[in-house]
This record gives structure tokens, C-alpha cells and sequence, in this order.
């Protein structure tokens, strides 16, 4: 059984562990209504993407 030579420092470890932080996300301007949404995904408040309409969107809601 594979068993560590020796012991990883804590200047090892943080240093791999560098790139695991999670990024923001970063939302963009609807062209249709101007609510912020996340790129390539469909707007929760009009329901179009790329100037189309994709959903029909509950005015009650």
C-alpha cells in the first residue's frame, strides 16, 4: 500500500491549493429589457436570448 515519504508542508499544500478558488459570476446586460443574466443563457425576466424570444414569460408571476 502506497504510503506519503514524508509530510506535505503548509507551503506546499496552500500553494496547490491556489487555483481552487471560486471565481464571481459575470452577469451581462439583457439587450431585450436590461436585467443583468449570466452569458449564453436565456433572461428570467423577458424570457429572450440573443433577440429572440425563447420563452413565454408569466406576466403574473
Amino acid at each position: 500500500m502506497a504510503v506519503p515519504r514524508k509530510k506535505v508542508t503548509r507551503s506546499k499544500r496552500n500553494n496547490r491549493r491556489a487555483h481552487d478558488a471560486v471565481t464571481a459570476a459575470n452577469p451581462n446586460e439583457c439587450a431585450n429589457c436590461g436585467e443583468l443574466k449570466l452569458p449564453h443563457h436565456i433572461c428570467n425576466s423577458c424570457g429572450f436570448y440573443r433577440e429572440r424570444e425563447t420563452v413565454k414569460v408569466d406576466a403574473t408571476a
